[in-house]
């Protein structure tokens, strides 16, 4: 039998890492109020309702990617600038004091 190779430890984040979705509806809030544009005139836009652009920013929902290509070419942006922005935001989010990962 083999050698048995456990995971190689790592940091982690300090709190729970955010749910896709709820980094998505932030970046995608910022970037309506960086325009200072309403909910109303980017779901206009983006062929959606207002509510249900509110239920996407809050975090409520998972939007398909038509959704997500919709709403970020209404705010400007293509989905690898969304993709980007928030990989960047989420790989530098603090890390805890050397708290290990089994």
């Amino acid at each position: 039998m083999g050698e048995v190779i456990g995971f190689p430890q790592r940091e982690r984040h300090v709190g729970p890492e955010p749910l896709w979705r709820e980094a998505v509806g932030e970046e995608l809030r910022g970037e309506r109020l960086r325009q200072e544009r309403t909910l109303a005139e980017v779901a206009r836009d983006a062929g959606v309702s207002t509510q249900y652009l509110s239920e996407i920013e809050r975090g409520r929902k998972e939007p398909s990617s038509e959704i997500l290509g919709a709403v970020t070419g209404a705010l400007g942006l293509r989905l690898v600038d969304l993709t980007a922005r928030l990989t960047r935001r989420l790989a530098t989010r603090p890390i805890g004091p050397l708290a290990l990962a089994a």
